[in-house]
């Protein structure tokens, strides 16, 4: 939603100079008015009558915090928390440098979510069930896909549930913000892949041993927009926002979402979202994609489903403006001329009967001065058939998408938009027919490989593979242990990290390799460690990956107490000694540990939910490999301190890089990013955490470090 593309200056002081003291100063400079945005809006009478003034008056007003608690983490109900401080009060203000320290700790660690309020609803609306098959069609920066990836994990007791979700993002940079924040859930059943969603391809899975195409039972559309309802965070919208801002994203977002209900499955939902006010892009798509459909779509209402919400129905006429300030009510007024800018399907259908049939007022349309929030759009839609070009076109499949989407809006039938026979947008590489069974797929490898990284194949283990016998033999694996959805990222060579999917997502690689360009997937549940080839496995279990592997690890587990967890994480290498006599008389093994602790209803001033720790145990002494933020959420549930003021030190540059930059919901994870690297959670704690390798897990002679998705 508003995704737009940045270009980060770092190493230029001079122009953040320009900006005095960063986001604050430089961008109060930006005066919040747009006489043209307010005769835009004013005209469509999208506000109430008399409340204008007050619409206008909370775009001005900086954007309150919000924060999502992890829904599947086992904690109270009361998950999404909403703050009367704009962020860059509770980022400057001495008094909330504490709060401030906790945020970013626990966000990096995956307790919480920074996301505006209004961008929860879409996965809510979506009613995600834990054996959903999910498609996040424009997922960056991964707020949204967070949400689904927890919705999905809901009951913490069942490591692979049998949905899943891939999250999918046409710009190749903004995928590794999505892995990174897809990865702080530690779930196997997620996959990022890089394609253009107008044109994401169709995939195949194996089912009761024939190829079957994939439908999704649920599918995010939270298309690229202009962004108009994020003023409140976007201070740069109100100097840059145009009327034709709109005129030109509605082509491709009608794209996208007509080539997301091809993919959804009878019976699902897709959910259509966008943080622009402007009809343009959203009930124009939406009954562009209506009327298309020819009943095949249903608008549902999704009232029931929010019912402390505010919201606006969806009107049912609105006009557009030119820059220029022309008004055109109707696609006959239009002048050839602009034929090429303006299309038929951004005017409302003049038939009165077909336009009550559509339902529009069931789209949810949200105004900041409601409920002190962005301003946002959503529409919920039921697929009760086939869409009506797959009948009409049986050899559909063997035709570009592209040419699927026209034949499907009309546009090939009576010449409408002769030179206009690729969509905005699409490559050449985009129009190349897909080589196998039809479908459409990528672009061929090499065209693949001109943009952003190379990405190492995943390979899964197969079952002569010398590896895996010491590591069920060390771990005392239980026989149920799903060995085949072990994978790694290297054909040849020492492997360096093994990775978990659900058997789900394994039967999508296996059947999509040729066609799927995927950036990450899956969790890493062991790293090889050259310490622990004498005494039996070279692989240490992975902090993330523990819960997952929890249940079918049978051996090498201790029980440990309140006071042993925060001797282990409080101190770099405690003696044996330290352990109290339970957990010191169980740690007979040494190398690789689990460390568990299960809660004592009896005492409830004690943590009221289980915590496992990846552990060594070496001759005299034990450790905890854990990293540094996931040290200091477990230290803030026992009681222990962890903050230390920083006294300002360099917090004027970090403030400068993260306040002044553009970007939404980007914004925040990228200042999580950013605190991190500069060592903002290093001066966080009063412990002397000196962590050895890159994942903050302390261990020495560790090959690889944290190294993302290689192996």
């Amino acid at each position: 939603m508003g995704k737009r593309s940045r270009q980060r200056q770092r190493n230029q002081p001079a122009a953040r100079d320009s900006r005095d003291n960063g986001w604050g100063a430089g961008y109060d400079d930006i005066i919040k008015e747009n006489k043209l945005f307010e005769h835009y809006y004013k005209e469509l009478g999208l506000v109430p009558d008399g409340e204008f003034d007050q619409f206008m008056e909370a775009m001005r007003e900086p954007l309150p915090a919000t924060i999502r608690i992890t829904g599947y983490k086992r904690y109270p109900d009361e998950l999404a928390w909403h703050t009367n401080m704009s962020r860059k009060i509770i980022r400057k203000s001495p008094l909330l440098e504490k709060f401030h320290q906790f945020l970013v700790s626990e966000t990096e660690s995956g307790n919480i979510s920074r996301q505006e309020a209004v961008s929860m609803i879409p996965p809510l609306l979506l009613k995600i069930e834990p054996h959903h098959k999910i498609l996040d069609m424009c997922a960056a920066p991964g707020s949204k896909t967070a949400q689904l990836i927890e919705m999905l994990h809901a009951d913490m007791d069942v490591p692979f549930p049998e949905g899943f979700v891939i999250a999918n993002d046409v710009d190749n940079k903004r995928c590794y913000l999505l892995v990174h924040q897809a990865k702080r859930l530690n779930s196997p059943c997620i996959m990022v892949v890089n394609h253009d969603a107008s044109c994401i391809p169709t995939l195949h899975v194996d089912s009761d041993g024939k190829k079957d195409i994939l439908f999704y039972d649920r599918i995010l559309c939270d298309v690229p927009c202009s962004g108009d309802g994020t003023m409140r965070k976007n201070i740069d919208v109100w100097k840059k926002w145009t009327t034709s801002n709109s005129l030109h994203l509605h082509g491709l977002q009608l794209r996208i979402a007509v080539r997301g209900v091809e993919q959804l499955a009878v019976g699902g939902r897709m959910v259509y979202s966008t943080c622009s006010l402007n009809p343009i892009e959203d009930e124009a798509v939406i009954a562009a994609l209506l009327e298309k459909s020819e009943g095949a779509l249903e608008l549902a209402d999704g009232s029931a489903d929010l019912p402390g919400l505010k919201w606006m129905p969806g009107v049912t006429s609105w006009k557009l403006m030119t820059k220029e300030g022309q008004w055109y009510s109707d696609w006959s007024e239009v002048p050839t001329s602009r034929h090429t800018q303006i299309r038929p399907t951004m005017f409302p259908p003049k038939d009165p009967q077909k336009l009550a049939s559509l339902h529009l007022e069931r789209c949810m349309r949200i105004l900041p001065h409601h409920q002190n929030t962005g301003g946002f759009f959503v529409a919920v839609l039921v697929k009760k058939a086939p869409m009506p070009w797959n009948k009409r076109y049986p050899k559909v499949l063997s035709l570009t998408h592209t040419h699927t989407y026209r034949l499907a809006m009309g546009l090939d039938s009576e010449g409408e938009g002769a030179g206009d026979k690729t969509p905005k947008g699409a490559s050449q590489a985009q129009e190349t027919p897909a080589k196998q069974d039809g479908v459409c797929g990528p672009p061929p490898s090499k065209k693949m490989r001109l943009f952003g990284f190379k990405e190492d194949p995943f390979v899964f283990l197969s079952e002569d593979d010398p590896v895996f016998s010491p590591i069920q033999t060390f771990y005392d694996l239980s026989p149920d242990f799903p060995k085949f959805n072990v994978l790694t990222r290297t054909h040849e060579g020492k492997k360096r990290h093994l990775y978990m999917v659900s058997k789900e997502l394994r039967n999508v690689l296996l059947n999509n390799s040729e066609r799927l360009k995927v950036i990450n997937t899956g969790v890493k549940v062991w790293s090889r460690n050259s310490d622990g080839e004498e005494f039996g496995c070279a692989f240490r279990l992975a902090q993330e990956g523990i819960y997952t592997l929890n249940p079918y690890i049978r051996s090498r587990m201790i029980t440990v107490s309140v006071e042993d967890i925060k001797v282990l994480l409080t101190q770099e290498n405690p003696f044996l000694s330290k352990l109290e006599d339970s957990a010191h008389a169980q740690a007979k093994k040494m190398g690789n540990i689990v460390l568990r602790y299960q809660p004592n209803p009896n005492n409830p001033a004690e943590p009221q939910c289980p915590i496992e720790l990846c552990g060594w145990r070496g001759k005299t002494s034990i450790r905890a490999f854990v990293p540094r933020n996931e040290r200091f959420h477990y230290l803030r549930m026992l009681g222990v301190e962890v903050f230390r003021d920083k006294q300002g030190q360099g917090q004027g540059r970090r403030d400068a890089e993260k306040e002044g930059k553009e970007g939404g919901e980007e914004e925040e994870i990228e200042a999580e990013k950013e605190e991190e690297s500069q060592g903002a959670a290093e001066n966080e704690g009063e412990l002397d955490l000196k962590n050895g390798d890159q994942d903050g897990s302390s261990e020495p002679k560790t090959n690889g470090g944290n190294q993302g998705t290689s192996s």
